[in-house]
């Protein structure tokens, strides 16, 4: 009992730590003094409406949702495919493209982003739309590929067959049966790649120009010419936007399925 209760200690103050950074920022976008504080001083909503007035913030908010959404469907696309390839034909050399596959998770971003902008220089797309949309397709594409690997690995094949038995052709079986089936770990595989494009940092620093900077790296380069409560209400916007796919994941697929806990509690 007393070694359930120390975990249950040690689990509080490890979330405690790592939501610490939320608990400051959002409460001090509310503050009412012109300069960033914790505890805020007063209340108002005068830094959200402030968003409205830089221009850079809206633009770039608007180029990180296109570029996450045309990202997510795109490297869904591809990795469910690529998934589907792995899972059903063993071949020569499977688990050499299944690394590859899966490569950008393990491979640091600074060595992506910089490997990228030298290799999209040369081909001539480094600082375009379409550069900066392949480097994140490259860096979505693992999630996609895991989650639909983890949907097909219980998949029960016998529906399919049981489809073919029935005369059925196999764009309608693969739309009729194996989809709607994989449609949770598809979505979710879909909603991480946007998230993962929408927040990306550091790949996205080397490849973007100034009609294709992010919202993530607008905030950086506002902070370092100055630091005040405006930083902290688009960055509290960036949090919601965050929570809300989150909570999409959670209904679509399960953040414990996601993360194999159920496997481990039964």
């Amino acid at each position: 009992m007393k070694k359930i209760n120390t975990f249950g200690l040690i689990t509080f103050f490890v979330l405690l730590l790592v939501n610490l950074p939320f608990l400051v920022i959002i409460p001090s976008s509310f503050t009412a003094a012109g300069y960033l504080a914790f505890p805020p001083e007063g209340f108002s909503f005068q830094w959200y409406t402030m968003i409205l007035d830089r221009p850079e913030f809206v633009e770039s908010l608007w180029t990180s949702l296109k570029l996450a959404t045309v990202t997510a469907v795109l490297a869904t696309v591809l990795g469910t495919l690529a998934a589907f390839a792995l899972s059903k034909y063993k071949f020569r050399g499977s688990g050499v493209i299944n690394a590859l596959m899966l490569s950008p998770l393990t491979v640091p971003s600074l060595i992506i982003g910089i490997s990228a902008l030298l290799f999209f220089t040369r081909i001539g797309i480094a600082g375009t739309f379409t550069g900066l949309l392949l480097a994140h397709i490259l860096i979505s594409i693992p999630y996609v590929v895991r989650l639909v690997l983890t949907g097909l690995s219980t998949f029960d094949y016998t529906l399919e067959k049981a489809g073919y038995m029935l005369g059925a052709h196999p764009l309608r079986v693969f739309w009729d049966i194996t989809l709607p089936l994989l449609r949770p770990a598809i979505v979710s595989g879909m909603i991480f790649s946007f998230l993962t494009s929408f927040d990306n940092v550091t790949v996205s620093l080397f490849l973007v120009a100034p009609d294709t900077t992010t919202l993530p790296l607008a905030i950086f380069t506002y902070m370092q010419e100055t630091l005040d409560p405006l930083v902290a209400s688009i960055s509290a916007v960036v949090i919601l936007l965050s929570l809300v796919f989150i909570v999409l994941l959670e209904k679509v697929y399960g953040l414990e399925r996601l993360f194999g806990l159920n496997s481990q509690s039964h």
